[in-house]
């Protein structure tokens, strides 16, 4: 994975808190919420937390809860601070495999779509391992793959349309390109975890019209990156044709799409 993959920065952080985290985060993120509730854990730590979509809904469900939400990128923990502070909530950057706790310091380590961006995966779920106390639990959640999941296919879509030679890759690559659970269980399995356990979740990806559905894509992502290098003046361009293919399937009104991943739970 390129480390341009990982690079969430400038305005993106902004068009990913407005777009992505509504279209695909929200839902999920209520979904491991339910979870870390029945785990019982009131230290968690949160890595690869974004802009804090899971953040928010963690707080409202436990307020006795001492919340750490970090990210790598230290923008989207500007934005996430931002949007969600208070006693039980504690923002810094931090990199998942390398992280700036003691041991055994967590009761539980939560991650929402982040475990597809660690360049060492093994190495990451290792550091997860040593910050978990006894009997602590790891949470999250990867991605199936392209085809279980409408919008970020027809995404696709638009983007090749428009360049047919050299095709963006980001999405296939990173967070659609590791659907593979028996994998990742046995990494997990690697760096220590001897309970793993994993589920398929379908959930509704959703947006007033096709337009807003790819925007958060197109701009919010380094999708956006991958477009500019290939030409400036593209970026419009793969919205209208991304827009276009996600009309053909699902109308011009309000988009009501597939979206799948699997739900981990590690000890």
């Amino acid at each position: 994975m390129p480390d341009s993959d990982a690079h969430f920065a400038g305005s993106i952080p902004q068009a990913y808190e407005r777009h992505l985290v509504p279209l695909l985060f929200a839902p999920y993120a209520e979904d491991l919420v339910v979870r870390a509730r029945r785990t019982g854990g009131r230290r968690i730590l949160e890595i690869a937390a974004g802009t804090g979509a899971v953040t928010r809904a963690l707080a409202g469900a436990l307020p006795d809860a001492r919340i750490d939400a970090t990210d790598l990128n230290e923008a989207m923990v500007a934005i996430g601070a931002e949007l969600i502070a208070g006693p039980n909530v504690h923002w810094y950057a931090a990199d998942a495999a390398a992280l700036p706790s003691e041991p055994a310091s967590f009761e539980l380590v939560l991650c929402q779509f982040g475990v597809m961006f660690f360049p060492d995966r093994v190495r990451a779920f290792r550091e997860t391992r040593r910050v978990l106390a006894p009997g602590g639990t790891f949470l999250f959640n990867v991605w199936d793959g392209l085809e279980n999941n409408d919008v970020a296919r027809l995404v696709c879509a638009g983007a090749d349309e428009v360049f047919p030679e050299n095709r963006p890759q980001f999405l296939r690559r990173t967070p659609y390109g590791h659907g593979d659970p028996a994998l990742i269980a046995s990494q997990l399995k690697e760096a220590g975890f001897g309970d793993v356990a994993y589920e398929a979740v379908e959930r509704r990806s959703r947006a007033a019209s096709p337009r807003e559905a790819v925007l958060g894509f197109c701009h919010g992502s380094p999708l956006c990156a991958e477009i500019l290098e290939r030409d400036p003046a593209a970026l419009a361009r793969v919205v209208d044709a991304a827009a276009r293919a996600i009309e053909t399937e699902f109308g011009d009104g309000p988009v009501d799409a597939r979206m799948r991943a699997f739900i981990f739970a590690a000890k």
